[in-house]
């Protein structure tokens, strides 16, 4: 198996809410849409994103209430310093602030208008433990 690209399907109350946060804030742009129903894609290396409407009949039938919950879309960057204040500064809620865990991971998270949570890792050499 080849897998050549990936893309994650979340199911969302308002597919516009959150079309318009990722294409406005974190750069993706409209492949395709419908009612109830939009593909968003970039440039780079980041995954595919399809919104889909909660109760929709594409979705089978134990699905169709479903939200994305419990989900967390990684994006691991470089200027991690620098995206947090853009994002602050268009207005974006930061809801995880900038933290660098021991493993070498500096992340902060921001939430979608749909409760979607996407986090923004930079991978560091991680800091000597005190004492070392």
């Amino acid at each position: 198996m080849q897998i050549t690209a990936s893309t994650a399907s979340l199911t969302v109350d308002d597919v516009a809410a959150s079309q318009r946060f990722f294409t406005k804030h974190l750069g993706y742009t409209e492949q395709a849409a419908a009612e109830g129903f939009a593909s968003l894609t970039r440039d780079d290396a980041a995954m595919d994103i399809v919104l889909l409407a909660r109760g929709t009949e594409v979705l089978p039938a134990d699905q169709r209430d479903q939200r994305a919950s419990g989900l967390i879309l990684a994006f691991t960057t470089t200027g991690l310093d620098t995206e947090e204040k853009r994002l602050r500064s268009e207005g974006v809620d930061i809801t995880m602030p900038l933290r660098e865990e021991p493993w070498g991971e500096r992340l902060f998270q921001v939430t979608d208008p749909n409760g979607v949570i996407v986090q923004f890792v930079e991978w560091v050499t991680p800091s000597a433990p005190e004492g070392a």
